[in-house]
């Protein structure tokens, strides 16, 4: 017999793709008129149903296509006019990433989170979805020698487990370790191992890239996560950004970066173990951390606004 659901599906199908009057749809499904427009509101509040404006000049559908040609990667291009802020840019991207994270998390899944400034801002949008024996892991730690960073990302990792009724997983380790000993040491630790473990079993990690400088700059350079002299070191080796607080060149390398050893956030040969991987990017700052990411296979898809497209692709 048909759930609930499964009415809801039907009944948005026929109405949005097959384009049927509600009369109709009425009739197959054996209902009245309003239960179908009743089913086709709910389609809409609960997100199964998206509806999008989308200008005639928008490079959107051409851009995402190339993404998807040049790095292999399913790309979201968010149509967003060139003349908006970079701050309206990133609150569209973090509405899209709300939405589709929504709609591929459910019940009896883990997803795992790194912390930062695009996750901040994504956390706000998401809807509530109730979910049974699912999870939410910390991917990369946020103490520093300033803060604890517990009110930053315990607060980002509360939100998410709030919104889909999640059990919350936090890591209470440093972004980084002084030294790369103590942090082999930790991780033999049977309470920190309890925690790495739950992260590789992901179903979907979400992350974004960071960047050294720019507007909005990534909150782990601007939180006192780095010292000075490990900026110009980083500058020195030829760092452009970082994904979950491990830092990547250009060119997607990062094995031989010092701090990388000391690093609590996976690398991207340890990221490539999650099925799902989603990036959500906004910024004119981020479009070299951005390709370094891709290079490096960081994410299976990419969320990010139609201007920083569309640099990616022109350098």
């Amino acid at each position: 017999m048909p759930t609930r659901d499964q009415d809801v599906l039907r009944a948005a199908s026929m109405y949005y793709l097959q384009d049927m009057k509600m009369e109709t749809i009425a009739r197959h499904l054996e209902t009245s008129r309003s239960t179908v427009s009743r089913m086709i509101k709910e389609a809409r509040e609960t997100g199964l149903v998206e509806i999008s404006l989308r200008p005639a000049h928008t490079r959107a559908p051409g851009l995402g296509q190339r993404i998807r040609d040049t790095y292999g990667v399913e790309a979201f291009v968010v149509a967003v006019p060139d003349s908006h802020s970079q701050l309206d840019r990133l609150h569209q991207v973090a509405r899209t990433t709300a939405r589709l994270v929504g709609t591929w998390f459910g019940s009896e899944m883990v997803l795992a989170v790194a912390w930062g400034t695009t996750l901040a801002t994504i956390v706000p949008y998401l809807t509530t979805k109730e979910t049974r024996g699912s999870a939410v892991v910390q991917l990369n730690g946020a103490a520093n020698t300033r803060t604890s960073g517990v009110d930053y990302a315990g607060d980002l990792m509360a939100g998410i487990g709030h919104a889909f009724g999640a059990h919350v997983h936090y890591f209470p380790v440093p972004a980084f370790f002084d030294y790369a000993g103590t942090k082999e040491a930790m991780w033999r630790e049977r309470s920190v191992q309890r925690v790495v473990e739950l992260q590789q079993r992901a179903d979907i990690a979400l992350f974004s890239v960071g960047a050294l400088r720019g507007e909005l700059p990534s909150h782990v350079y601007s939180a006192g996560y780095l010292e000075p002299d490990d900026v110009t070191r980083l500058d020195r080796e030829g760092v452009v950004g970082d994904v979950c607080t491990v830092f990547l060149r250009e060119d997607g390398t990062y094995r031989d970066i010092e701090i990388n050893q000391r690093a609590t956030g996976p690398s991207p040969d340890q990221l490539r173990a999650i099925p799902r991987r989603v990036c959500a990017v906004a910024g004119d700052n981020k479009v070299l951390p951005l390709r370094a990411a891709l290079r490096a296979g960081a994410m299976t898809h990419l969320i990010v606004d139609e201007l920083t497209a569309a640099r990616l692709l022109e350098q």
